[in-house]
């Protein structure tokens, strides 16, 4: 029997997963975050480790018995970024062939029934990568706001809050997110509110994004607002992904990872209108399964396994995996 290695490094929580060559997964590993640039490649190094030998320990397998391993890495975005990474995952004794990818590609694979298309990522931030049937990659910077890409949760409140300072200013229409956020930050007053904000008293992160979904259903036309200029930023991440690799004529699919969908309709109407605007054949998926499903399928690709009959098996015994691991006291 050969076993295949998948890892998905995060910004919060990284995973690992080991699949035979049937598809089964066997094995399971979680930590913190591993992206270099939240903890290092120190930090890097040592997540690997942690989730890798969690789930060659739960599989009980060694390092030698993987025969193709894949990675997804949040912070891999340009090529200075490869070398220290190859020096963390080196680090694993892996004999096997491997693969390392940015993390929106896991998710690309692990949603896109034919393992390539695009990937949306709206989470607290953003993204978008995407390749096509030769595996050409398009991709977007990764570096959010400083290269104006936005659309992710914590742009969302941003800009939320710019249209709550408006408001008080009198230079934009009243909003509820005015009161809304007050109440949120315990704040006396929308003044105190604001001179909280700007000293440091109070803040408004990417977790109240669900209160500018909620003020939208009300129908507060300023939160509407905010969030079809989401949706619009995250379909130009996408199509701009689309034209880099020739997709504008083709059937595939556009994959959404992250939080920011449960907001439902009010985002992902005027974002498919859009894109499908430039391409007519997107399909639109929401990602349903842990990201790092992907990477095994890249590991099994890597190691010359076909990944396509394995799918499906994987799919459904991932949930299962990552389940009991987590319903299991630590």
């Amino acid at each position: 029997m050969t076993y295949y290695l998948g890892v998905d490094i995060g910004a919060t929580k990284s995973h690992a997963m080991i699949a035979d060559e049937r598809g089964c997964v066997v094995g399971f590993g979680e930590a913190g975050p591993g992206n270099h640039e939240v903890v290092g490649y120190d930090g890097l190094q040592a997540a690997l480790q942690a989730i890798t030998a969690q789930a060659l320990a739960s599989a009980g397998i060694t390092a030698a018995q993987i025969a193709g391993a894949g990675f997804g890495v949040a912070g891999y975005d340009w090529p200075s970024e490869l070398e220290p990474t190859l020096e963390a995952v080196a680090t694993l004794g892996l004999a096997a062939p491997v693969e390392i990818v940015n993390d929106t590609i896991i998710g690309l694979v692990a949603g896109a029934e034919s393992g390539w298309g695009v990937a949306i990522v709206a989470g607290t931030s953003n993204n978008c990568w995407g390749w096509n049937a030769q595996h050409q990659i398009g991709r977007v910077t990764g570096n959010g706001s400083r290269f104006g890409e936005f659309g992710g949760s914590g742009e969302l409140v941003e800009m939320a809050t710019i249209s709550v300072a408006k408001a008080w200013t009198r230079r934009g229409p009243g909003t509820a997110l005015s009161d809304m956020f007050a109440r949120y930050c315990g704040a006396r007053s929308q003044a105190d509110l604001l001179e909280g904000l700007s000293q440091g008293w109070y803040g408004i992160g990417a977790e109240a994004a669900p209160l500018v979904f909620q003020a939208a259903e009300t129908g507060d036309a300023v939160a509407l607002g905010v969030i079809r200029w989401a949706a619009a930023e995250l379909a130009s991440l996408a199509t701009g992904v689309i034209r880099q690799i020739g997709l504008e004529q083709q059937q595939f699919d556009v994959v959404l990872v992250g939080s920011m969908y449960n907001g439902g309709l009010l985002l992902l109407e005027p974002l498919t209108e859009a894109v499908l605007a430039v391409a007519p054949g997107a399909r639109f998926v929401r990602l349903l399964v842990p990201p790092v499903v992907g990477a095994v399928l890249l590991g099994m690709q890597v190691g010359g396994l076909d990944p396509r009959p394995r799918r499906q098996t994987l799919i459904d015994t991932a949930g299962l995996a990552v389940f009991a691991r987590t319903a299991t006291p630590q």
